[in-house]
Formats: C-alpha cells, structure tokens, sequence
C-alpha cells in the first residue's frame, strides 16, 4: 500500500492507493493563507487518518519547483508561506517511511502512464489545461524531470504577445470577459460567440501541441484539468492548426486524447519514488 498526496492552493486531497485504485480517501480545503506549519500539520493529520502498518511509503505531488532528490518544495503556488519546505525530511520524521516530492503535473504524468489513456505508450507528453498550463513528460517510459522538476513548464514559453499560458489556460476566456465554465456552458447551449471562442482556443491549443512535438517528439498527448472537459469544442479547430506542422506523417502518427482518470494526479503521486 502506497499514500498519495495531490496539494493545490485550493484542496489538498490525501488517498491510500493499492494496485493502482484508490480505496480511501479524504479531501479539504487547503488551509493556504496560514503559516508554513499549519499547513504542514493540516497534511500530516490526513496522512494519520489514513497510514498503517502496511503503507511502504507517501509521494506528494506540489505545484511548484521542487528538489526532488532533497523533497524540497520552493515558491509554492497558491500557498505564500511555502517558500521552501523541506518536505522529505519532516514527513520522514514524522511518520517513518520514504517520502517522494515532485511537481503536480509530472505526477499527473505519472498517474496517467501508469493507470490511465497512456499505458502502453513510451515517450508522451501530459498537458493540464486550467488556470495555468503545465505539463510532465515522459521519456522512454521514465518521467522527464529536469534538474528542478521544471522540464514541462511549456506553458511559460514566449508566445505572441504573452506566452503560452495567457493563450491556452483560463486567462484566454478571462481577457475576452468570460470564463472558461461560463463559455463552456454557453456553448453546450450553442452559443454562436461561445463556439466561435473555443475555436480560436483550438488554434492556440494547436500551436502548443506543434510546440511539444518541435522539443520532445512524443508517441501520445495527454490533456487533463478543468479545461480538457471541452476537448470538443476545440478539437477541430486544433487538428486544423497542426496541418501546418511540416512533417505530416509525425501528426498522423500522434495519438491525442484527454486523461478521464479521476484524482489521476493523486494516483500518479502514489507512484513517485
């Protein structure tokens, strides 16, 4: 038996996960805006809830840069007190097994080569759509981290006027005065501006996809979060934009779907070692 962490500034969720199913689990609000140690507590006691004698070790996967092989986390994303936790070490301490740290959208990776749309696949790519973008990669069946777990941090690259995260998160609907729900629910109602809006989407979603294939040439591209819900409504609009890609056959090849695996982040932080 394992223990996955999923932590995010908004939830933390803490699940006991055996031959990849997740047979308990407990989620809360995360307690973001207290002290670095409150927080820290607030984890430990949804790990007590939870671990027995026969859990092997805890992985925790954190939207931030992370030492992986130390298990500290910096500048934590929606949590301003974390700005560098030694993880590993305090929760080694405290419950007296192995703990793994990695970034959220490498164990969203993980969670989906391992147990979900990617299994059977060797070089992938996983893109979480949602407020932000980030993305895990996968390489010859190992995860790709980088020297600080940052080598998916696609969504960061220079793109227009902005980057790649303004075009292809939440923070397009909110420049255009929506939101990703709210153009969602209007589209399911078949809102012509709604529509026209996941188009334009699509095409940016394009151009990211032929930005992942440009610097790892994967097998497969996996998208999860919030936004992935939509994956028809700009699906069309981005294979459209990858027929400028110059090598057809690489575009041909390439299998695109979106993870439906629930708490697969979770599951993916369960497997980290």
């Amino acid at each position: 038996m394992r223990i996955g962490v999923d932590l995010g500034g908004t939830n933390v969720r803490v699940g006991l996960v055996t031959d990849g199913r997740i047979v308990r689990m407990f989620s809360e609000p995360c307690r973001a805006d207290c002290s670095e140690e409150v927080v820290l507590d607030h984890i430990a006691s949804l790990i007590e809830r939870l671990i027995t004698p026969d859990v092997k070790c805890i992985g925790i996967g954190v939207p931030s840069v992370v030492d992986a092989e130390r298990g500290i986390v910096y500048d934590v994303v929606g949590i301003p007190s974390w700005r560098e936790v030694h993880l590993k070490e305090c929760f080694e301490k405290r419950f007296g097994v192995p703990v793994s740290v990695n970034n959220d959208c490498n164990c969203f990776a993980l969670g989906v080569c391992r147990f979900g749309e990617a299994h059977g696949y060797r070089d992938v790519v996983c893109i979480a759509l949602g407020t932000g973008v980030g993305a895990g990669v996968v390489i010859d069946g190992k995860l790709y981290c980088g020297r600080n777990t940052g080598a998916g941090e696609i969504g960061s690259i220079p793109y227009l006027d902005r980057d790649y995260e303004y075009y292809c998160s939440s923070r397009f609907f909110v420049g255009r005065g929506t939101s990703g729900k709210e153009a969602y629910e209007q589209a399911l109602a078949g809102d012509p501006r709604a529509l026209e809006l996941w188009q334009e989407f699509g095409t940016h979603i394009g151009r990211l996809v032929m930005l992942a294939l440009y610097a790892y040439d994967p097998q497969a591209i996996v998208f999860g979060g919030s936004i992935s819900h939509a994956f028809g409504f700009f699906r069309d609009a981005m294979y459209e934009q990858l027929k400028q890609f110059p090598y057809a056959k690489t575009v041909e090849g390439l299998h695109i779907c979106c993870s439906g695996i629930e708490y697969v982040g979770l599951l993916g932080a369960s497997a980290c070692e």
